[in-house]
Parts: C-alpha cells; sequence; structure tokens
C-alpha cells in the first residue's frame, strides 16, 4: 500500500477552512456568520467543519491515546543509574580496547586524546520480580521497575546536544522538522478544548540547548506546535487581561478581531491566519483553565507527599511531574518535562560524585510517582511515559579531572511505562564495557516507529508533503517498531 500523505494544499482545505469555521463562528452577528459561511461553502463545496485539534481516528485501534516525555536534558549516564558493569570496576583507569573506539567520533576526544575506563561511581542492587539491576541514586524508581521497560540498547546518530536534542524530538539533526509532540497532536488531535493540546514544562538551572525548535511544528500547521506553560507565576506569558479591560469588552475585541480574520481567512486560505483565529479563542478560554489547572489546592497532602512536593506553589520537576497528570487527566494529548542539567562532563561544576547525585534526587521520587499515580488512577494503561535523554555517556572518563563522562551515542538507557509497553522487561544486552550493543539496538527511528505504533499509527502513512517532499517523523532511513516491547 504506498504511503498515505496530505499535500500542503490539503492542509490549507481540510486544516484551515473546515476545522475552524464552526470554532471560531461564536460571537459573530447573524449577517457576517452568514455570508462567510456561504462563502465557505461556495470555496469548498462541503458542509463538515471542526476544529483542528478534535479528536481523530488513528490508522488502527491503538493502545495509548497521551504521552508524557520526561526529557532529561544533556544525556544520563547509564553507567551510574540502570547499566550495571562490573567489569569496568575491575579495569577501571586502564586502556579501552582500540578494536572499540577505532573509527568512532566523540564530542571531546580524538584518536590522539583517549581517556582510561571509568569505573561506575555508584553501588548498584537488584529490584523487582526480575532481579532488575538499578543503582542506588534511584531508590524510589527501583521500587517500580516492575511497572517499566528499560532499554539498555538505544542509539542514536548525533553527539552534539543541539542536534542530538533536534534527532530525538524530530527525527532529524536538521531544522524546520516537526517535533513528536507535533506529529502526534496532528495525528490525533486532542481531547481538550480550553487547554492547548502540546504543552510544555521545564526545570533545572536553564533551558534545553536547542530551545522552541525541539517542541515545533515544523512543516506542520503551527496551531500543533507545543506551548511552553511555566509552573510558577503565570502559566502563560502575556494571557493576563489589563485590570482595565472587562470581560465583556474584551469578548467583544476577540469577536471583532475574528471577524476581520474570519474575511481574510475566506480570500486567501492561509493557514496562519486559521491558526491565529484559534489561537485568540484558545487564549481566552486559558485565561480561566490555566489557573484552575495550577491551583493544585484540590490535591491532598498524601498526593503531595507521593511526589515529594513541601511546597506546591514552588516551581520544580516534582510539582511539573504533577501538572503532567492534571494534564492527561484534562485530555491534553502530549506533555513534555524538561530538566537540565545532566551533562555530566567532570570538573567542579558538572561531576558524577556531586552533581549526578543531585540530579537524581531532583527527578527520582517525582518520576516514579508519576508512574504510579496514573496507575491508581487508572490513565497509566492508555497513557505511554518515556524517561531519557538526548545520549549516554562513554565508559571512559572525561579529561576534566576525570569525574565525569564524555557524549555516547552506541548504547544508552531509557525506559518506558503504560500505554501498551510490556512491563517489568529489561530488554538489550551491551559489552562487558557497556560501549555497544550485543544483541537488540534499538535506534531512535525504531523508539519512534514504536510510539507512533502504540498511538494507532502506521509510522510510513503517518506523513506530510511539503514542497515536494513527504515529511514523517520516523524519516527516510528504515526503522521498525519493536514488537519485543508491546504487551
Amino acid at each position: 500500500m504506498p504511503p498515505q500523505t496530505n499535500s500542503h494544499a490539503d492542509l490549507l482545505r481540510d486544516q484551515t477552512r473546515r476545522h475552524f469555521f464552526s470554532r471560531c463562528s461564536m460571537g459573530l452577528g447573524s449577517i457576517a456568520l452568514s455570508s462567510l459561511m456561504a462563502e465557505r461553502s461556495r470555496a469548498e463545496g462541503d458542509s463538515s467543519s471542526q476544529s483542528p485539534m478534535s479528536p481523530k481516528p488513528s490508522h488502527f485501534p491503538g493502545k495509548a491515546k497521551n504521552v508524557i516525555f520526561l526529557f532529561m536534558a544533556g544525556g544520563p549516564t547509564q553507567l551510574e543509574t540502570f547499566e550495571y558493569k562490573p567489569k569496568l570496576t575491575e579495569l577501571n583507569g586502564q586502556p579501552i580496547p582500540e578494536s572499540l573506539v577505532a573509527g568512532k567520533r566523540f564530542a571531546f576526544m580524538d584518536s590522539s586524546h583517549r581517556s582510561n575506563l571509568l569505573g561506575p561511581t555508584q553501588k548498584f542492587q537488584q529490584y523487582g520480580q526480575n532481579g532488575t539491576w538499578v543503582s542506588d541514586l534511584l531508590p524510589h524508581t527501583a521500587k517500580i521497575v516492575d511497572e517499566l521497560t528499560i532499554v539498555k540498547t538505544c542509539k542514536t546518530d548525533l553527539f552534539n546536544h543541539a542536534p542530538a536534542k533536534l534527532f530525538m524530538n524530530t527525527g532529524s539533526g536538521q531544522f524546520g522538522r516537526p517535533s513528536m509532540g507535533s506529529w502526534i497532536t496532528y495525528g490525533l488531535g486532542s481531547e481538550c478544548d480550553d487547554l492547548p493540546g502540546f504543552l510544555v514544562l521545564q526545570s533545572g538551572p536553564r533551558g534545553p540547548r536547542g530551545g522552541a525548535v525541539l517542541w515545533g511544528s515544523g512543516v506542520l500547521p503551527t496551531t500543533y506546535q507545543g506551548v511552553p506553560l511555566r509552573s510558577q507565576g503565570d502559566p502563560i506569558l502575556n494571557l493576563s487581561t489589563p485590570s482595565s479591560i472587562s470581560d465583556a469588552q474584551q469578548r467583544q475585541l476577540i469577536d471583532s478581531v475574528r471577524e476581520l480574520n474570519l474575511k481574510r481567512l475566506v480570500e486567501t486560505g492561509d493557514q496562519e491566519i486559521a491558526t491565529r483565529i484559534n489561537a485568540y479563542e484558545l487564549a481566552y478560554k486559558m485565561q480561566s483553565s490555566a489557573p484552575e489547572l495550577m491551583d493544585t489546592t484540590d490535591e491532598s497532602a498524601e498526593t503531595l507527599e507521593l511526589y515529594g512536593i513541601k511546597d506546591p506553589n514552588e516551581s520544580s520537576y516534582a510539582r511539573n511531574c504533577l501538572l503532567a497528570r492534571r494534564l492527561v487527566e484534562r485530555g491534553v494529548r502530549c506533555i513534555q518535562l524538561y530538566h537540565t542539567n545532566w551533562d555530566h562532563h567532570g570538573g567542579p561544576t558538572e561531576n558524577l560524585q556531586q552533581h549526578l547525585p543531585q540530579n537524581c534526587k531532583e527527578i527520582d521520587q517525582a518520576s516514579a510517582a508519576l508512574v504510579m499515580d496514573l496507575k491508581q488512577r487508572g490513565l497509566l494503561e492508555d497513557t505511554i511515559v518515556i524517561w531519557g535523554g538526548e545520549f549516554g555517556r562513554t565508559p571512559m572518563g572525561e579529561v576534566r579531572q576525570n569525574t565525569g563522562r564524555n557524549h555516547h551515542i552506541d548504547a544508552f538507557t531509557m525506559w518506558f511505562a503504560g500505554g501498551g509497553f510490556k512491563p517489568g522487561l529489561v530488554y538489550g544486552e551491551t559489552d562487558e564495557f557497556g560501549f555497544g550493543p550485543i544483541e537488540n539496538p534499538v535506534h531512535v527511528h525504531d523508539i519512534h516507529a514504536t510510539l507512533l505504533h502504540l498511538l494507532g499509527f502506521d509510522h510510513h502513512r503517518l506523513s506530510v508533503r511539503f514542497q515536494g517532499l513527504d515529511f514523517r517523523l520516523t524519516g527516510v532511513d528504515p526503522a521498525r517498531v519493536v514488537h519485543d516491547l508491546i504487551a
């Protein structure tokens, strides 16, 4: 069967006019509305209408309908978290075999400057029914290993932060491609009409390298791009109504602007005008829905304790995890949490002995709590939770005081929970150094194909044609659904 693609003209027709007219008709006078609807009918010859973010059918019934991606920005070390390699302890300080590194490129090493092997800096224990190895840095995650699918042989193509983040999020290291969340909302729409279908929360000392393109919509209409949500202060900047403007005045202003935009939309068919119309209406609704979302006073003391939230008004990764659950409850399709900084090269500000434990402490309890809270509320079975970063770290120590590790693309660990993933599974095996896979490698494109499959999509068919090219999340290179990971 040939790929089913949408041309750019199709997007304009099907997702601009038809999808927006019903949503954008509220508040207009009957004469203006009749005129515009008649013009729309003549232009399209079609009476159907719905919002571009209305729920849409997938290619086939999926196991999941929501995604939460806990993105550990910077590249968390697998060798101090989930990848137990006692051989590294035995060979600590010795050169890595040349056969492993020959022809390989690293971010801060070349063929004339190879660091020696660095043994794990943390202790490991076995947990769960299958004796899964987990570092002592993650005691809460260790308690839920029977809920997780841990993949130890993830592979990516790019070893610098911004391109690698782009690759993990968009399937390409180039700018201008739609992000994973944009593809998901484009394919499924959203079940929430007063919040964006794709929301992004951030924690840590700074934002992720790569910035807003990590949640951008690329060649898709901008209505599908991610919207940053602040967990403290105004949830979304410039959303509050000035005190001098009444609700009635604001409603009248929005209706007037919408009428002008609708007239221009009929004349041009420009999808970005349609996006602007929808953005005004959504922003108006969010003036009440966003503060209600952020008000966690309705959460029990037991729930706050589960997440490790001491001050519910303080911005933190834990609060963002709680908000992610609240967003899923409200029907938001895709939520992405970025937490920095996991770039532990070594030295006084980013070493494995001091700063890695702090990072793990910040995310461990809340990540585990999110999984268990979703399960207790019956939400985990159709919500996929992902934990991981853009790449892993090398078995060799970094040259900066030998207290860190370099970027590593050949084997790193991610975990998945819910949404049809097989719980209690540890998948893939690496060599005795943790350098590369010896069985069951899983490429980033395979991860994307598997996620889309669980959401009900054939990754070849979820595609859009733009300027003569067919774009999709998995790109043009071979990608496979990893059925071994699916329950």
